[in-house]
């Protein structure tokens, strides 16, 4: 092939590129544009979808959606944990799903409130327990309270009493604190800072001055056996827990805190009747109540609080509260908070009288 020949032929190739180019530019201009539109409405329509499946996962309306954990404060078969039991297996049936009980013990209730506060807010670890995390930051026992959690809700609280063994030489209140007042070694079998005897010990303290001997146990049964078997000269007792043997006459019941009699021991006085000064702390008496971690959903704290409340109306759990000779609360929300904060308080007011804490 001649030189002129190939020089035309590659002319002519130049020229279709060109040609060609400019057609693609124009076409693929035009295709741009609408890649480019098309991509938008793609991009907007799935930020618009991303946006609702947040809304979704988000949404508390579906809960609860698996197993909810219920972890009390004390040991199987206390008070705390026999209250629990039958009020979870009837909320778990209103709720749809399996609240599994777990006993988490140590701390005066105070290992168990920190798992549930390490746990997520989600509503599905429950911390099941007594009024004691209500004094937790004065006592130096944790930095954590009720404050950092919401109470979902207020099962009850109980009356509770001083108790001698039968053969006990004291036959009142004014006795046991007139000896201690004296210089006597009274001891007072108790379950260590924060439990059920040493907070009305302070209570006995503020009011009367006198001061005892704790000695302390692992549990309230303990303490009572202990006294029974005439180790400690006294202890308090609720009235669930004592009831048996005031009836068999094993334990001589020496007054009760409370504003009204108890009906099952009438003979029994009011603790105002000796000391008319207790009334400033009256009604008293130790709570159980269901808690979730502060920053839980309002609306999972609400489905809760409704679940448990429909299932404390029960016929079934009132007999439990009757037995357990529980004083029913049944309070949510505020109500709840506000009983807490006016237990708290007199607590601390009784703990400072008693010089317990500054």
């Amino acid at each position: 092939m001649n030189r002129k020949r190939v020089l035309a032929l590659l002319l002519t190739a130049a020229l279709a590129a060109t040609l060609l180019a400019g057609c693609s530019s124009s076409s693929s201009s035009d295709s741009s544009d609408d890649t480019t539109a098309a991509a938008a409405e793609t991009t907007a329509a799935g930020d618009e979808t991303e946006a609702e499946g947040e809304t979704t996962s988000g949404s508390t309306t579906d809960y609860p959606t698996t197993t909810i954990n219920g972890i009390v404060q004390w040991g199987e078969g206390g008070g705390t944990d026999s209250l629990m039991r039958p009020l979870s297996t009837l909320a778990q049936d209103i709720l749809g799903q399996s609240i599994v009980i777990q006993n988490k013990t140590g701390g005066t209730g105070s290992i168990a409130t920190q798992y549930v506060y390490d746990q997520d807010a989600d509503g599905y670890n429950l911390l099941m327990g007594a009024e004691n995390p209500a004094l937790y930051d004065v006592l130096g026992i944790s930095d954590l309270t009720y404050d950092n959690f919401e109470c979902v809700f207020l099962i009850g609280d109980e009356t509770t009493g001083v108790v001698v063994a039968a053969d006990s030489p004291y036959s009142s209140l004014t006795e046991i604190v007139d000896a201690a007042l004296a210089g006597e070694n009274i001891t007072l079998a108790t379950t260590g800072t924060g439990g059920l005897p040493w907070e009305v010990a302070a209570l006995i303290t503020s009011i009367t001055g006198a001061e005892f001997t704790q000695v302390q146990y692992d549990s309230d049964a303990s303490a009572k056996t202990a006294v029974l078997g005439g180790e400690c000269d006294f202890t308090i007792c609720k009235v669930q827990s004592g009831i048996e043997e005031y009836t068999s006459g094993d334990l001589k019941w020496l007054c009760v805190l409370s504003t009204e009699t108890v009906e099952l021991m009438p003979d029994v006085p009011l603790i105002t009747e000796e000391y008319p000064d207790f009334e400033q702390y009256l009604p008293w008496g130790p709570f159980y109540g269901i808690f979730v971690e502060e920053g839980t959903d309002s609306a999972i704290v609400e489905t809760l609080s409704a679940a448990f409340a429909e299932a404390f109306e029960d016929a079934s759990y009132q007999d439990v509260l009757d037995s357990f000779y529980i004083n029913a609360l049944g309070y949510t929300g505020d109500e709840a908070t506000a009983y807490i904060d006016a237990w708290r308080t007199n607590m601390i007011d009784a703990l400072t009288n008693a010089g317990a804490i500054e």
